[in-house]
């Protein structure tokens, strides 16, 4: 029997692993600065009434590849922790009705790969959002940056909506409007790796 089939099976497991290694050498993660960061919402009552509220922290990473000039967003925001206008509010937004806290304590969104540029010049961004245990595609409009580093000295100011039906959240059809607006402030903590193309 022939050596040379374990033998190339070997090199290219080797060449694989070498690649790999590659890869994780030139990615660099950058934590999100959960102090300054902050997420909040609004759904509208009676299609005329906005009521809103903010989440705890938002911690995470940006996974910045250096090589291509792309990050990745890795955000999860503390459910928990929602805050609105009243208790009464809060404890109904928290309750199993809408985002089901006890249960599901986290929110959380993975973005698609982008452009490093496009934190300073703003633009879509897209990826997988969490809420409820409930994966859905999700669309965020990031907005210019107001400032040199983006991030460092001003926000990473997004915002987009969802659908509450797409992710569970069906009770009180007749009053409450089914589109909720998720709006988000992310500072980064300052680090040797900039978000800077």
């Amino acid at each position: 029997m022939s050596r040379r089939g374990p033998l190339l099976t070997l090199l290219v497991a080797a060449a694989i692993a070498t690649g790999a290694r590659a890869d994780d050498a030139r990615t660099e993660n950058v934590q999100l600065d959960s102090a300054r960061s902050k997420a909040e919402f609004s759904v509208k009552v009676m299609w005329l009434l906005g009521i809103g509220g903010h989440f705890g922290k938002v911690r995470g990473t940006v996974a910045v590849d250096r090589f291509r000039n792309q990050a990745v967003v890795d955000a999860r925001i503390d459910a928990n922790a929602v805050e609105m206008s009243n208790d009464s509010y809060t404890s109904w937004v928290k309750s199993a009705e809408f985002f089901d806290v006890a249960n599901h304590p986290e929110i959380r969104f993975t973005s698609d790969s982008f452009p490093l540029q496009r934190l300073r010049k703003g633009g879509e961004l897209t990826g997988q959002l969490t809420i409820r245990g409930i994966e859905q595609p999700a669309r965020f409009q990031m907005m210019p940056a107001e400032c040199d580093r983006p991030a460092y000295d001003c926000p990473i100011d997004a915002s987009g909506s969802i659908h509450r039906s797409d992710f569970g959240m069906r009770s009180r059809r007749g009053t409450l409007s089914d589109k909720v607006e998720l709006g988000f402030k992310v500072f980064a903590v300052p680090s040797a790796t900039r978000l800077e193309p």
